[in-house]
Formats: C-alpha cells, sequence, structure tokens
C-alpha cells in the first residue's frame, strides 16, 4: 500500500484520540512502567499520551510509515521513533509495558502474535491493546459489496477473533485478562465526512489498488451504499458506529 496520510489520518484527531485516551487512563495507575512501546504509533497522537502517564519512561514508537514517524518525531523530541514492522518486531530489553492503539487489527495471525506479544514482557508487564470491531458495520460491508460488483480481489484486513479467543490466548501466555468492548457514536456532517473518515484507514487496501477513474468510481457506488444505512438525524447531522475491542493483559 502506499504510505499513511498523517494529515487526512488527523482531520479526526479528537476522535482517534479518544480510545487511546481511556485505554491509557485504565493503566495509569501503574507507577513502576520504565520502557514502553507504542505498536503503530503513526503521529504520535497516542505516544503523547503515554509520555504524559510516564514522564520518566524511556518510550519508543514503532511504524511502518515514514510520514507518520516524520511527524510523531516532529511532536514527540523526547521520545524514540522506529520504522519497524510490529509483525516481526522484538525489543532489545524486556518492556513494562506494549501498548497498541488501533493497530494490530491490521496484522494477520492473532493466535501467533498475541502470545508472541505477551511473551516479550517483563514480570508483571502489560499489553493493552485497542482495535476497532467494526468489520461488519456498514462501513466496512459496503467495502466488500463494491469491490465485488467491480470484480476486484484486495487483501483486506481480517476480520477479530472472538472475546473467547483472546481470552484463551492470553490467558494460557500467563496473563490476566481486562477485557471490554465500547461503541463510539460520532456526529459527523455527511456521507462525505464518513468517506473521508475512511479514506486514511479501511478504504486504503481498496483504493490502492485502483487508478483515479477506477478510484472515482468506487467511491461514487460507496458513498451510495452509505447514504442507505447512514440517515441524517433532525440536526441533519450523521450517527457513525464505531465499535472498539478493549485488551488489557497483566502478566503474572
Amino acid at each position: 500500500m502506499q504510505d499513511w496520510n498523517p494529515e487526512l489520518y488527523l482531520q479526526f484527531s479528537a476522535e482517534r484520540t479518544r480510545p487511546a485516551q481511556e485505554l491509557v487512563a485504565r493503566i495509569a495507575s501503574r507507577a513502576s512502567v520504565r520502557q514502553v512501546y507504542d505498536l503503530g504509533c503513526g503521529p504520535g497522537n497516542s505516544t503523547e499520551l503515554l509520555r504524559k502517564a510516564w514522564p520518566q519512561a524511556k518510550i519508543t514508537g514503532i511504524d511502518t510509515s515514514p510520514a507518520m514517524l516524520e511527524k510523531a518525531r516532529r511532536a514527540l523530541p523526547d521520545c524514540d521513533f522506529i520504522e519497524e514492522d510490529a509483525e516481526l518486531w522484538r525489543p532489545q530489553s524486556e518492556p513494562d509495558l506494549i501498548y497498541a492503539n488501533a493497530s494490530l487489527q491490521w496484522l494477520p495471525d492473532h493466535p501467533s502474535l498475541f502470545p508472541r506479544l505477551a511473551s516479550l514482557l517483563a514480570p508483571q508487564g502489560m499489553l493493552a491493546v485497542q482495535m476497532p470491531d467494526n468489520w461488519e458495520e456498514p462501513t466496512h460491508a459496503a467495502m466488500r459489496t463494491v469491490a465485488k460488483a467491480m470484480g476486484m480481489t484486495v487483501k483486506e484486513r481480517e476480520p477479530l477473533l472472538t472475546v473467547e479467543n483472546y481470552y484463551d490466548l492470553l490467558s494460557q501466555a500467563g496473563c490476566e485478562l481486562d477485557i471490554w468492548r465500547t461503541t463510539y457514536f460520532h456526529l459527523l456532517p455527511s456521507v462525505d465526512a464518513v468517506v473521508d473518515w475512511l479514506r486514511s484507514t479501511g478504504l486504503r487496501p481498496f483504493l490502492d489498488a485502483l487508478d483515479e477513474t477506477g478510484e472515482e468510481r468506487f467511491l461514487e457506488r460507496y458513498r451510495l451504499l452509505l447514504s442507505q444505512h447512514y440517515l441524517p438525524r433532525r440536526d441533519g447531522r450523521l450517527l457513525l458506529a464505531f465499535p472498539r475491542l478493549f485488551i488489557v493483559a497483566h502478566k503474572k
């Protein structure tokens, strides 16, 4: 895929950062955090929360996007940022906290990935994860519908495992679990705003496979399907339901 667009991603920075804030708030009482890795740190909006929660810790952001990392380095010069694939990443020392906000859903083979991440933690360390759980929402079902109608074969992200699967994987890896799901209802002005939100995330694998003409055709069909699902409320705005899964695994 093409590189991520930090400016497009940050158009909805308040909505994207809120789950990251709530995940940090759940674990911020831990005072002994010295080594933190932010997997899929993006432009640093989640890394900044970690810096505020643990100002004395060594914090390192990991991402594959040069554009996102450049933005993060400018915003947080006192943190380290490394261009690396989180799927293959191994820390030099055992971290007290591995934090992953809206990133692990892009990686395959969660039955192997999650136990591997837990195994990297220091004793009493934590794995804190938030992932969009919207694979079956109209926003994402419509992407697949349009792609099929256009004869496209696209390698997109996989649906999440069940809560029970994540619990079994991580409990068998020696962790105590805190798991919850939250559905946010974001107020957006129009269907075009929904498309703008998704152009920087879920739509990327589909649009990157198309030329300019194909992208226009895809988005025209996609907007039509969205308009059938996301109807204006009485004030003219739309409610975008956005489920997210949270997991905090505390290594015994």
